[in-house]
């Protein structure tokens, strides 16, 4: 989903009821750039979430908004046929990373990071890293919000719709709120999207950056295979 005018010029400008957007730049990418992966890999605001070997040859970065339509569909039809392929056999690396379009992604994105963080605390993970089941148990959320925007996304009543969906994900009503309340967590969200906006130039949601080549829009496990696979030969 490209961004319109209207959502540029809102996370530009516009106060949620979270905290103040940045101002994005409006110089955009064009599909095939390809940016330099040092840049890339040292997000702002928030870790990365690595899931597969840190040994792989390929590193997929994947930005991704909730409420987007063509996120969804790339996370129920696509994504686990490439986790089988790619990341379970060492090829690929893949870390997926929150672009907040609005207050409603923002919301999910904090409830991933909370599962994430619940998962690891009292662990001996470093902090900044996660361990496989914290970031299985981040995508776990995202996608089951995916599987689900059907239902939380048209609700005249979204918040009531997001909460819903994550007691069904274990959420009781203080860790809900505990998640939503978080004003760092949501100001290094803003800070992931405005680097994406500004040093990335990207286009839209879902965006792909393959070692560093960038491909906007929904893509077929088949068009991500034609960029993977000269990589890995």
């Amino acid at each position: 989903m490209k961004l319109t005018r209207r959502e540029t010029l809102t996370l530009a400008a516009a106060a949620t009821v979270l905290g103040a957007a940045g101002a994005p730049s409006l110089v955009l990418a064009a599909e095939g750039d390809v940016h330099d992966t040092v840049r890339l890999m040292a997000p702002a605001g928030l870790p990365d979430k690595v899931l597969g070997s840190a040994d792989a040859p390929v590193t997929v970065i994947e930005y991704a908004s909730p409420t987007c339509p063509h996120c969804a569909v790339f996370s129920n039809d696509v994504l686990e046929p490439f986790k089988e392929k790619y990341v379970a056999t060492g090829q690929v690396k893949l870390i997926l990373r929150p672009f907040a379009r609005n207050t409603l992604d923002a919301a999910i994105f904090m409830l991933a990071e909370a599962a994430a963080d619940a998962v690891d605390e009292g662990s001996e993970v470093a902090e900044g890293e996660f361990s496989q089941a914290a970031v299985e148990a981040y995508d776990n959320v995202l996608a089951t919000f995916f599987r689900t925007q059907q239902s939380w996304g048209t609700s005249d009543k979204p918040l009531d719709a997001v909460r819903a969906v994550a007691t069904q994900l274990g959420f009781s009503e203080e860790t809900f709120q505990a998640a939503l309340t978080d004003q760092e967590l949501f100001s290094a969200i803003e800070a992931m999207r405005d680097q994406a906006l500004n040093d990335f130039g990207l286009e839209g949601t879902p965006t792909f950056y393959i070692n560093g080549k960038q491909l906007t829009g929904n893509k077929t496990l088949d068009q991500l295979s034609a960029e993977i696979d000269p990589l890995l030969a």
